[in-house]
């Protein structure tokens, strides 16, 4: 088999050990506008590989029977049925999943929260996503949706009435008031912006809160609040015994021990370790879920015979 985890500027390829882990062996340019060019640079690292199983892990939404993706930062996938599509054209088997759910399968295997009965991994960066895995296995859910606590307009922009002022912030969905509009990256830049008219990156945010600059100080106070808040939701519905936090915010650890001892505070279970932790597998979680995918599906398949 060959595993890929396919973003919007490169194509990463390997094929997995023994161990479960995933050697990166490749990388090419991703083709985002080429159908026929996308398709052959997937066969050609198959064929390097001697692969004939090919598992795909990319950011999108993925009907689990087939049907219309939705894949926006790739606009040749855009609107296809991925799986079904790159099967026919590639003439193997092709297994496809969402970032965040591979994400979440690799740390729940391999990563932080191996050996954890329930995991929901998640997805802070440029965007926010998540996947479920119970007992070691991705939760699918309708429409093959499940852990996109990025989208739905759930968050109190006023947070409380502390910030009467604040309008709800656009999210790229077309709601207001998203996860993914207020706690990525982008939304970090927004808040300080709206709290301080000051544009920064959400770097250099970081960077002088640990400095302790009193206004980027406030930025990471509202900004840590509205993380944990979106959480805790998460945490007393759903039970997860650890969240492992992939993306830009798993190298900021003093950020994540922040969240957490926020979130503990705010749910209703007692936790005596913390829940909100760093993943051990951010950089590698795609290409090592979709390694897991493909391991599974063979299993199942045997075990069906």
């Amino acid at each position: 088999m060959c595993c890929f985890d396919i973003g919007g500027s490169y194509i990463r390829y390997g094929v997995p050990c023994a161990d479960g882990d995933v050697v990166e062996q490749g990388r090419v340019s991703t083709p985002t506008a080429s159908w026929k060019a996308l398709v052959a640079a997937l066969r050609n690292a198959c064929d390097e590989t001697d692969a004939q199983i090919a598992s795909l892990s990319l950011a999108g939404a993925f009907p689990p029977d087939g049907g219309s993706a939705d894949v926006a930062n790739i606009p040749c996938l855009n609107g296809r049925d991925v799986q079904g599509d790159l099967a026919r054209a590639m003439g193997c088997k092709v297994l496809v999943t969402n970032d965040a759910d591979c994400f979440a399968l690799a740390e729940a295997h391999l990563g932080a929260a191996k050996n954890q009965p329930i995991v929901f991994g998640a997805i802070i960066g440029s965007g926010v996503g998540g996947g479920v895995v119970i007992n070691g296995e991705l939760l699918r859910g309708f429409g093959g949706i499940s852990g996109e606590w990025g989208h739905g307009p759930v968050l109190d922009a006023t947070l409380g009435g502390l910030l009467p002022d604040t309008e709800p912030l656009a999210c790229g969905c077309g709601q207001n008031g998203c996860i993914d509009a207020v706690c990525s990256a982008r939304g970090m830049e927004k808040l300080h912006l709206q709290l301080n008219n000051d544009a920064l990156t959400s770097l250099e945010i970081t960077r002088r809160w640990k400095a302790g600059d009193a206004q980027a100080t406030r930025t990471i106070d509202v900004y840590t609040r509205y993380l944990a808040q979106s959480l805790s939701v998460i945490v007393n519905t759903l039970g997860p015994h650890i969240i492992p936090v992939g993306g830009g915010l798993s190298s900021e650890p003093t950020l994540i021990e922040m969240i957490d001892r926020q979130l503990r505070e705010m749910v209703l279970a007692d936790f005596a370790s913390p829940v909100v932790v760093p993943g051990h597998l951010s950089a590698n979680g795609g290409l090592v879920g979709a390694g897991i995918v493909a391991a599974q599906h063979l299993h199942h398949k045997e075990s069906a015979t």
